[in-house]
């Protein structure tokens, strides 16, 4: 087969693409969507598109201190001896590389992942000009795995961001970033599925699944749409040996920008709760229930002098919706109320038993999940809200013990392997039955705390340093 007839498939399916894309660009509707793509000999390309949107994603550069690593036989004290090694490994400087998007040029802010910086010494952003520039972490948000960097440059281009809500499985998106650290390359695929969580326990999930290529050092870049709008930050794979196999994740952009506004303000993500333990619906449920809804989130419990109580909410409530947004389940709810700075207002649509009502709840903080009484908990049980058992609670009616009723996603508490429901009645074989006993065994426990917990009908040991 000559070179002629060969080509022949290609420019028929090329010709195939730009007719159907002009006819989709008739009807307002997709062409929103779909933009026509600009043809170069007949051809349809990215290159102009690209042309304007690469320039503000970056390299990162990250530098760690990681210890030295010996063989195991060097722990030995004689192998010490006769290699002279220092009894404690020296820490060696250790780079990584990511990848970010400038996301406002006037003020050289930065989205990147969470994951990327974590513990950076220094941080070092690379433009596509080869000019190089270190950079401050102005806040970095674990549960979305979102991170926000400064620069101070001139002359830079920020991508414009879009509204990955109206997103739709099918719309084709580009993947630029820095996968392996050769440097900005660009991918293509389509949205291949929106809404996915699961991929980290702890974390707060809404991620868009594409098939457009993502490998290790592409975490922090940008996912484009064809109009050049920033859609969201990539962030994680899925493959056998960590690299590609068309199942790509990244945080939708409307999840970061609600991180980063927080984040450039607090510096720290100051994420909202309003005192509810909740359960999916389910139709066998909802049959029981006699609910007249099909989808939603069941109020199981209302705190005490919560903000869900001072606004009406009862348990036995099905929440279908906040301001506006339907919810789907308990996964909805807490996105949504996650993402709400402490202090605002929301409102809530509520299914009770017949009747659809609307409810004013104000968001309060988790400053409950901070200190027992006057006293700090430890750092590494941060985010996890202590107190005594209630009636209701799991155990109440067997155990004595501190429950943990919330653990925020992402936060110290929950990295260390604490979960809602969670009743600690032991610190280093002390017993605790209260929060005041908990207190003076958190006084007087040293660096390593060995806390005995109840799990279900099981007991488990944690061990933090």
């Amino acid at each position: 087969m000559n070179g002629q007839a060969k080509s022949f498939p290609w420019r028929w399916a090329a010709a195939a693409t730009v007719a159907a894309t002009c006819a989709l660009a008739t009807n307002g509707t997709v062409h929103a969507a779909t933009p026509p793509l600009p043809l170069r000999d007949g051809v349809p390309t990215l290159a102009p598109l690209l042309e304007k949107v690469t320039p503000a994603v970056v390299n990162i550069s990250v530098a760690t201190m990681a210890p030295e690593r010996y063989n195991p036989l060097f722990r030995d004290p004689f192998f010490r001896r006769f290699f002279d090694l220092p009894d404690d490994a020296p820490a060696r400087p250790r780079q990584s590389a990511g990848s970010g998007v400038i996301v406002d040029a006037g003020q050289g802010l930065v989205l990147t992942n969470h994951h990327v910086v974590e513990k950076a010494e220094e941080v070092m952003v690379t433009l596509k000009d080869r000019r190089r520039f270190e950079a401050d972490i102005l806040g970095s948000d674990p549960g979305t795995d979102i991170a926000l960097l400064k620069i101070e440059a001139e002359g830079l281009a920020s991508l414009p961001f879009g509204d990955s809500d109206v997103l739709r499985v099918g719309d084709f998106v580009i993947a630029i970033g820095n996968p392996f650290g050769l440097g900005q390359t660009v991918t293509s695929g389509i949205v291949s599925a929106l809404g996915r969580s699961g991929i980290n326990v702890e974390g707060y999930e809404d991620f868009i699944q594409t098939d457009a290529s993502i490998n290790p050092g592409n975490s922090g870049g940008a996912l484009v749409n064809l109009h050049g709008e920033l859609v969201g930050i990539n962030t994680a794979i899925i493959g056998p040996s960590g690299g590609n196999v068309g199942i790509g994740f990244a945080v939708p952009v409307n999840i970061a920008t609600a991180v980063m506004r927080q984040l450039e303000e607090h510096g720290e993500m100051q994420r909202g709760r309003i005192g509810v333990m909740i359960q999916d619906l389910t139709p066998d449920l909802a049959e029981a229930l006699d609910l007249d809804v099909a989808r939603g989130t069941l109020i199981s419990r209302v705190e005490s002098g919560s903000p869900a109580e001072d606004a009406g909410l009862q348990a036995g409530d099905v929440i279908v919706a906040v301001n506006g947004s339907e919810v789907e389940g308990s996964r909805d709810l807490r996105n949504a109320i996650g993402m709400v700075r402490v202090g605002e207002e929301i409102t809530v649509e509520v299914q009770r038993e017949q009747r659809r009502i609307r409810l004013a709840v104000r968001v309060g903080g988790a400053e409950t999940g901070m200190r027992l009484g006057s006293v700090d908990i430890p750092p590494a049980l941060r985010g996890a809200a202590l107190r005594d058992l209630r009636p209701g609670d799991p155990g109440h009616d067997r155990i004595e013990g501190v429950i943990a009723a919330e653990v925020e996603p992402g936060s110290p508490a929950a990295r260390n392997g604490i979960r809602p429901g969670d009743v600690i009645v032991a610190v280093n074989r002390r017993r605790v039955r209260n929060s005041e006993e908990l207190e003076a065994a958190f006084e007087q426990a040293g660096r390593v705390l060995a806390l005995n917990i109840v799990r279900g009908n099981g007991q488990l040991f944690i061990v933090i340093r």
